[in-house]
């Protein structure tokens, strides 16, 4: 994904003065043509790349925690001292330059060379991951960055290399992304770095016993260590109608594709289900102007993540795009030019969305024996009952420490954090997975991001001003007496990095000394439709 940037402030091949730099906060500048931040950390002087690799998010506007550096838009992470991308969504590492002291002034010199891997631990001969979705190839990726050696086959059942699978719903949908922007990976990226990449097939069967995968095109494969990142499918409701050719689900470029084929301005589109993806994608064909009604049994959209306050905000801001909503409402059946509910009426419809929600795919695990309640079962390291067989993203229910319980997530940033500590684990350098869960979501110019997990009923309270656009949403467990679990932030981007940061080290002070001094708005209105 290529952005160009426009070099701003000082030119740190020049040098500065180094009592113009403040602890843990970034200067940006440029050096030798490229964008660069200039971070002073408690050890010493750090420069690297000011753009971060996924989407270009402005790491100047970042948290600095330790040694690394966090992008406020979608909260990746990089190392300072290496530039290396430490957690997802990042695909590439940042350049890393030499800083150079002379009395009083810091100079910015020439990029540094990348240190040398050392060998992992652990290097299984033969690895398969089943899935190349988030999960799947963050942990071929990771697999290879890590130092393995072996070989790494990578299986997909989709006819495409794997794609930035949110994109699908917003900028690629909405006609604003060329496809470029969706691959993540071109398909000669996997051959240069030693994987073998198998698209449109499917594994059809596992045996733990023998460590053998089967794919439906026939081919026994034999592996040292599986991931299994099967994901999860979208459901259809039990009604008829609903796999009619003009009902779509959204969850492969195949699937947007289809969508976009059957766009036209001027059409009607009426979205089933208030969710995420419902929701996202109601945006997008307003944006390519179809004529949108959305229709959900809930209350308020995304009620039961958001709350109902919250829920009532996104739906003004789809309303003020043109967006009908018909809530509290059942649908009955599909017609063939409307969508029948339980009440009789029939809302106009060229073409359906379900926006219905998605289950795990654990066929292939029930069928080897391996435990399975609503996700395949693992422990804290990621891995199954099963000898060197993980399971990763969607489709993986594990232990969630701030919760006390197990959760499956369906988040991006998740099923990608999650495929690289498998990998991690499977070279013997895997720890607990405790990464604090993380989304984002676009509607139009606002954009959420929410930290944490939520449980139960939690107690929602807010601050700030949502008809501002600028506020926190602050979650509450009951369960836990009032103990805060998840934020949603909107154009406070900075304090949601630092409250992730405060959850990550389990330090419910700091949590809830950042909510009440919230972090003053940096440069959120800026971003807010790039992010």
């Amino acid at each position: 994904m290529s952005h160009e940037t426009k070099l701003t402030g000082p030119d740190f091949a020049e040098g500065i003065a180094s009592c113009s730099l403040v602890e843990n906060v970034p200067m940006l500048g440029h050096a030798h043509g490229e964008a660069v931040i200039l971070v002073r950390t408690s050890t010493g002087l750090r420069a690297v790349g000011a753009n971060c690799s996924h989407y270009a998010g402005p790491l100047a506007q970042g948290l600095v925690v330790g040694e690394t550096i966090r992008c406020p838009w979608h909260h990746a992470c990089f190392d300072l001292r290496s530039g290396d991308a430490l957690s997802a969504p990042a695909l590439d590492a940042l350049p890393c330059y030499e800083v150079l002291r002379h009395g009083d002034r810091v100079r910015v010199g020439a990029p540094m060379p990348r240190p040398a891997r050392q060998a992992p631990p652990k290097n299984p001969a033969r690895v398969v991951i089943v899935g190349a979705g988030g999960a799947g190839s963050a942990a071929a990726e990771r697999l290879r960055h890590l130092g393995h050696t072996g070989s790494i086959t990578l299986i997909g059942d989709e006819a495409t290399v794997p794609v930035d699978r949110p994109n699908l719903s917003k900028d690629f949908l909405a006609g604003k992304a060329p496809l470029g922007w969706v691959r993540l990976r071109p398909r000669d990226f996997y051959e240069k770095i030693g994987i073998e990449f198998v698209a449109d097939d499917a594994v059809v069967d596992l045996d733990v016993a023998r460590s053998s995968v089967t794919l439906a095109s026939a081919s026994i494969l034999s592996y040292d260590a599986l991931l299994l990142a099967t994901g999860a499918a979208p459901m259809r409701p039990p009604i008829p109608g609903a796999d009619a050719p003009h009902v779509f689900t959204l969850r492969t470029l195949a699937d947007a594709q289809r969508i976009v084929a059957a766009a036209v301005p001027g059409r009607r589109v009426v979205v089933v289900g208030s969710s995420f993806i419902g929701l996202e994608v109601a945006a997008s064909l307003r944006a390519r102007g179809l004529d949108v009604q959305v229709v959900s049994r809930d209350r308020a959209p995304l009620e039961r993540v958001l709350g109902e306050r919250v829920g009532r905000f996104i739906q003004g801001i789809h309303e003020a795009h043109g967006v009908r909503f018909l809530l509290g409402a059942t649908s009955k059946a599909i017609r063939t030019d409307g969508v029948e509910l339980q009440d009789g009426r029939t809302l106009p419809a060229d073409l359906v969305l379900l926006g219905t929600g998605v289950r795990p795919r654990t066929a292939l695990a029930e069928r080897a024996g391996l435990p399975v309640d609503d996700g395949i079962l693992v422990d804290s390291s990621l891995r199954t009952n099963a000898p060197a067989v993980w399971a990763a993203g969607d489709v993986a229910r594990y232990p969630e420490s701030r919760l006390g319980t197990t959760v499956r997530i369906e988040h991006w940033a998740v099923a990608q954090r999650q495929g690289q500590a498998a990998a991690a684990d499977m070279l013997g350098l895997g720890k607990r997975f405790d990464a604090v869960p993380f989304f984002w979501s676009r509607h139009y110019d606002v954009s959420l991001r929410y930290v944490g997990h939520a449980d139960g009923e939690p107690s929602i309270t807010i601050s700030g001003s949502l008809r501002d656009r600028d506020a926190t949403v602050i979650y509450r467990s009951r369960k836990q007496g009032g103990r805060v679990t998840a934020v949603v932030t909107i154009g406070r981007d900075l304090q949601s990095l630092e409250i992730e940061a405060a959850l990550e080290r389990a330090d419910d002070v700091a949590v809830e000394q950042l909510l009440r001094c919230p972090t003053p708005r940096e440069g959120s209105r800026q971003q807010a439709g790039n992010a």
